[in-house]
């Protein structure tokens, strides 16, 4: 089979120097990603600044809002689902984190911790037919409401009560905190908490090794000199 994508449309030298610049990366990357010692401002990812200069271009936006909602079926123990989120929140310090800026410049400001609440809103009086309709009705609005960089939290949820069986739960974040794959990593770690909290136990998920501004500070560092020569090089 032939293989496909955009490498096998490349010359032999791009292809060479594509090969140099993974085997750069790789070299650069192998090693741990350290904790930060410093106590000076957390620096900003070049991700973060890029989506922080965005929102200061177009304030109170809901471009960058990222929210899932999910339907959840049989009886619900709300107190752990609300201790199962302000877990994660407690493990993910991106999540406690607000932005400031410096001379120009954003830099992370992370909370030592931080509560977020669960709203419940009970749709049992309404008539059956109506309650879906008032349910996506409240969910879209919460998804398009806009997240204060500055303010926070930007990290927010809503409980939709359609039944006492019946529930639509909507997590919402900014995306200058999470992706696509961060909220793959959230959803498994909210079910097993849950679980874990509705049984009376307590968390099963091991201590986190770094943290997301670990990595921002890291990456700093890393595209300077060399690393970044080695980057623009490539791009030239």
């Amino acid at each position: 089979m032939k293989p496909s994508g955009r490498g096998s449309e490349l010359s032999p030298e791009r292809r060479a120097a594509l090969r140099a610049l993974m085997q750069g990366g790789k070299e650069a990357t192998s090693g741990s990603i350290p904790r930060r010692t410093g106590h000076g401002p957390t620096p900003a990812s070049f991700a973060q600044e890029r989506l922080w200069f965005l929102d200061q271009w177009e304030p109170n936006s809901a471009v960058y809002n990222l929210a899932s909602a999910f339907r959840l079926s049989g009886g619900l123990d709300v107190t752990a689902l609300q201790q199962a989120l302000n877990e994660i929140v407690r493990r993910h310090e991106v999540l406690r984190t607000t932005f400031a800026a410096q001379d120009g410049q954003p830099y992370q400001v992370i909370a030592p911790q931080l509560t977020v609440e669960l709203p419940v809103v009970d749709l049992q009086g309404l008539p059956a037919a109506q309650r879906e309709i008032e349910a996506r009705r409240l969910a879209r609005e919460e998804i398009v409401r806009p997240f204060d960089l500055a303010r926070g939290p930007l990290f927010r949820a809503l409980l939709l009560r359609l039944d006492t069986e019946e529930h639509l739960l909507t997590v919402g974040t900014h995306h200058i905190v999470s992706d696509g794959w961060s909220d793959g990593i959230l959803f498994r770690e909210l079910e097993a908490l849950y679980e874990a909290y509705h049984n009376g136990q307590s968390s099963p998920l091991a201590e986190l090794p770094i943290q997301y501004a670990d990595f921002a500070e890291w990456q700093r560092e890393w595209l300077r000199g060399k690393g970044l020569e080695r980057q623009l090089s490539y791009w030239r």
